[in-house]
This record gives C-alpha cells, structure tokens and sequence, in this order.
C-alpha cells in the first residue's frame, strides 16, 4: 500500500509540473563557440575595454552583459565544455568528481586544511558545470548582511534573463517525490510547490538539467551577449594582475593581466582608457590572484619574497564554507539516479536535500557526498544531507607558492569552530532523523524475515540511536561526518577588500565580481545568484559608464 502511495504522488507532481511556466527541454546552444579560441592562437598582446579572468558562473553572465556595447577579453584556465561530454549531462555527475585530476579535467580537486576533500571548476562556465544543478534564488538575509545596496528591481530582472536562458523545470523522481513528502510528514512546512524563490518550508525548485538530463550552464548565457565583440581565451592562464602607479598623482591602477597559454608562452592584455580588469576566478581563485599580484597583508607578502604593491590586511581572510552531514540509505530495490531536485528549508536557517544514485560495480565513492567505501554488489542509494547555512565559523586562504598559480592555495575552513554551528548541524541532523520515521521512507526499508530486522540499511555512519535527546553523541556525528556542498565563499568581502560597488579598496579600474566577495552563500544552493550577480554588475557597470559619458558632454 505504502509504494502504491508513492507511485500516486509521483504522478501527481508529474501533473502539477506540467502546468509551470519553465521549459522542460532545450538542445545546447554552442554559438558562443564562435568567439572561443585556444590561448595559443591568439595574439601574445591585445587590448580591450574590459577584462575578465575566469570564465565561470559569474564571468559568463557579465562577459555577455558588458559585451552588448564593449569589447570584452574572457581569460578562462579551463577548456571548453564541448570537450568533456561528462559535464554536458547528469549522467556525467559523478564523472566529474572521480576523473584524476590531470590539470585540465573540468574539476580540481583539493583538500582543505580541515581534512576535507572538495573540488572547483575548471572548465569555461565554471562551476555550474560540474554542480548537481540546483537553482533556488537567494534569501533575504543575504542581501542585508552583503554591504551592497541592492536595486532590487534590477535583482529581480537580472534573475529572470538567466531563468529564461537556462533553467528548467522537471518531473519529480520517484525519490525525490517520496523525500519531498517526508519532509513535509516531518514538520518541515508549508508544501510550496514548485517555487524559485527562498521559502520557509519544503519545495521542488529548477535545474540546469533540462528534462532530457542536459546541461545548460552559465556558458550558454554567453549566446545572450554581442558575440562580435566578445573574445573567450581557454586554456589561458592569468599569473598576475598588472598594476601601475601614476607618478603625478600616486593612484594605482590596474592595466591588465599577465597570462600563459599551453605552450607556455606569454601574453598580455591590456585595458583601454576607462577600461577595467574584473577577477571572476571564485572564492579560491581572485584572492589567490591578488595575493600573487602584490595585494594582501604586507608582513606576509614579504615573508613569501612577493613586492607589496598594495598592503591589504583581509586578503584571503574570513574564507567559509557550509558545513554538510548526510546519510546514505542503501534502497531495497532499483532506483533512478537523481540530482538535488528539491529541498526543505527549517525557519531556523538549516536545508535539507536529497539525492539519488546507483552503483553497478564496485565503485569508489568522492568526496564525502558518499562516504569512502566500496560498493561490492549492484545497489540503489539515496542520501538525505542537511546544511548549515550561515556558519560563523571563518577560516583563511594562504599561498602555497608564491609564484605558480597552478599550484592550488592551501584554504583551512575551520568547520564548527563556533558552537553556534555545531549547535545548527545537530538541530538539522535531528530533523533528518524525523523524516526517516515517516510513512513516506517505510518503501526504502529493508523487509527482513523478522520484524527486528526490518529497518533502514545504511551505506556509511548512520545517525546515533539517541539522535533526539543525547547532544554529545550528535555532536560527535557533525564532527566526525562533516564535508562540503562546495559553497565556498570569501576571501575578498565587501567592505574589506572591495567596496559596495565591488572595487577593489585602493586600486583604480579593478574588481572583483564572484563569490568570494560573499558574506554568506545565498540561499540553499549559490549558483543562481552568481550567475543573476555577473548579470546585476554588467549591467550596473555599464549604467556608471554611460553616466559618466553624460557628464562629460
């Protein structure tokens, strides 16, 4: 009775996500690939009215923004998605966190300092193309507490350029359906349907998968731009950011960027007059790349041998990163793999998401999102992960050489350092825990010959037998189960590095449009407002430019 339920509300959500506004399906649109080259092949110097250093989830949106009346220069590290057919699909997912990492797979990998395994996107539209597609709209909290003076006319408009681009709505899995109801069974209410926006409660949002498990990153939001007066360089590797001081007026500007292609030749590229360098290289990347450029604190800087063109004290400071603990139910029967398709949201600022997957063979499981195991069997697995969603806790991004940016910076996140955190995992832990007793989950239980052995069977931790009353022990499973959703962010904040208007403190004709400027990850999953910011900050920069033309006049 319990699986001909399930079954029922799977069809039902299927009817109700038929009658949305989102597209379900879209081919790839490659016509940005008429701008994209090689860094090999072109020029060793050029100049631009802007520049852009990464090609990501933010860079691709504000490349295609700026392009639309200016001559834009993309410089992405990375190649293009075209030539990695796992990052083009869901069934991809998992490939992109398991290839070794050669230096030009779409994904690095690195360890944090806390032990944690994690990756970041290495391929033009960054991250977006290697994520599990999740699109949700930030929470209010996060434009209060981001030092910028939202136009929220804007925000909302440039939201929609990029739903109408590449955001899908999808049918429910069977999983997903049935988490969907566990959640609400578990308090987590109301039941808001399918629903962009960041509300208390539980609700399916949209993807970067469209119905037929396509890709459709911020890459793609490069076709809305002037395609003639865009240039993407792949494969090109910034070093530096190249800074002159006027010797009139001792102000510091940046001029252009210092990059390698994969014969190790030299370029550079330069701004023209009124022109600007823009870091889009993540939370990772853009301090990294100030650091190397002489921007940061001065004491550290001198002790690498690094010239200090400009003392900064926050520089690679207050790094963060949301803390995430799931558990993995191994599923009595044949399960279709499905990406994080919805998500529960306590009023107390912890989510709850699902997914979904299968391992045919023997199969080593990355980066804490399944535990280090081995499976020895064909099995179905689905895994329920809380999240922290404002730690406190802050760490710190330091150079691990001081004159090669493939060297990847070593990052410590400090997870749970502030009790307030710990506190936070244990409450959205607990509300796992309560979903797990619903009617919803009872078809995922394993029916043994006895009713003592009927029950969920786990691949890796499952939550203590006395999750609801003893702290100690629920502390002990935060701490010793902690891993990442890859939402870092930090490293360059507003008001410490950068102004509200994302400048760099003290440097002319340089900013930093990513999430390292971030305060806090917005909303249950980062990728929507990084890719609506690059939009709100193109289309911000231009209005200053035509402003300032006015004036002059």
């Amino acid at each position: 009775m319990a699986t001909l339920t399930l079954i029922l509300l799977f069809y039902l959500f299927h009817a109700q996500l038929e009658a949305l506004a989102l597209p379900t399906s879209s081919d790839y649109d490659f016509s940005y690939m008429e701008s994209v080259y090689s860094a090999t092949d072109v020029p060793l110097e050029e100049e631009y009215d802007y520049i852009i250093v990464g090609g990501g989830t933010a860079g691709c949106s504000l490349a295609s923004t700026l392009s639309k009346k200016y001559s834009v220069l993309v410089v992405e590290r990375g190649g293009d998605p075209a030539a990695y057919p796992q990052v083009l699909s869901a069934d991809g997912s998992l490939t992109n966190f398991l290839q070794e990492d050669d230096g030009i797979t779409p994904a690095e990998r690195f360890t944090s300092e806390d032990g944690v395994e994690n990756a970041r996107g290495r391929v033009l539209g960054g991250s977006s193309m290697i994520n599990l597609g999740f699109y949700s709209r930030a929470d209010d909290e996060f434009y209060q507490e981001s030092g910028i003076q939202w136009d929220m006319s804007l925000v909302e408009n440039a939201y929609r350029w990029v739903e109408e681009t590449i955001v899908f709505q999808y049918n429910l899995s069977l999983w997903q359906s049935a988490a969907k109801e566990a959640l609400l069974e578990a308090g987590l209410r109301p039941d808001n349907g399918f629903n962009l926006d960041h509300i208390v409660g539980t609700k399916a949002s949209g993807s970067t998968f469209d119905e037929e498990g396509r890709r459709h990153g911020a890459v793609e939001l490069l076709n809305r731009g002037e395609l003639e007066n865009l240039r993407v360089v792949v494969h090109g590797t910034v070093e530096r950011i190249m800074l002159s001081s006027n010797a009139s007026s001792n102000n510091l500007s940046a001029i252009g960027v210092a990059y390698t292609d994969l014969k190790n030749r030299s370029h550079r590229a330069y701004v023209r007059d009124k022109g600007e360098v823009i870091l889009s290289a993540g939370a990772i990347g853009s301090p990294q790349l100030l650091l190397l450029s002489g921007v940061g604190p001065d004491s550290y800087l001198s002790s690498l041998q690094i010239p200090v063109v400009h003392p900064n004290p926050y520089v690679g400071k207050y790094m963060v990163d949301n803390p995430r603990n799931n558990i993995n139910i191994v599923v009595p029967f044949t399960l279709d793999p499905s990406n994080a398709q919805i998500v529960g949201i306590t009023n107390d600022f912890n989510y709850i998401e699902t997914i979904s997957y299968s391992l045919p063979f023997s199969f080593p499981l990355p980066f804490g999102l399944y535990p280090n195991s081995t499976s020895p069997i064909d099995m179905s697995v689905a895994t329920i992960a809380g999240k922290v969603s404002e730690p406190l806790s802050t760490g710190s991004l330091r150079l691990a050489s001081s004159s090669d940016v493939r060297v990847s910076p070593t990052v410590r996140f400090n997870y749970f350092d502030n009790p307030i955190d710990l506190a936070s995992c244990v409450r959205g832990m607990r509300k796992v825990g309560d979903m797990l007793k619903t009617k919803a989950l009872e078809p995922f239980k394993i029916r043994g010959l006895t009713v003592a052995e009927e029950g969920f069977k786990f691949l890796g931790p499952s939550l203590p037998d006395n999750f609801q009353s003893d702290d100690s022990s629920m502390e002990s499973f935060c701490r010793k189960t902690v891993t990442t959703f890859w939402h870092y962010h930090g490293g360059c904040l507003v008001g410490k590095v950068v102004d509200g208007d994302l400048r760099v403190l003290g440097i002319n004709a340089l900013r930093v449009v990513d999430a390292s400027t971030f305060k806090t990850s917005p909303g249950t999953n980062p990728q929507a407002t990084i890719m609506m910011f690059g939009r709100y900050v193109g289309f911000k920069m231009l209005q200053e430019r035509e402003e300032a033309l006015c004036r002059s006049i």
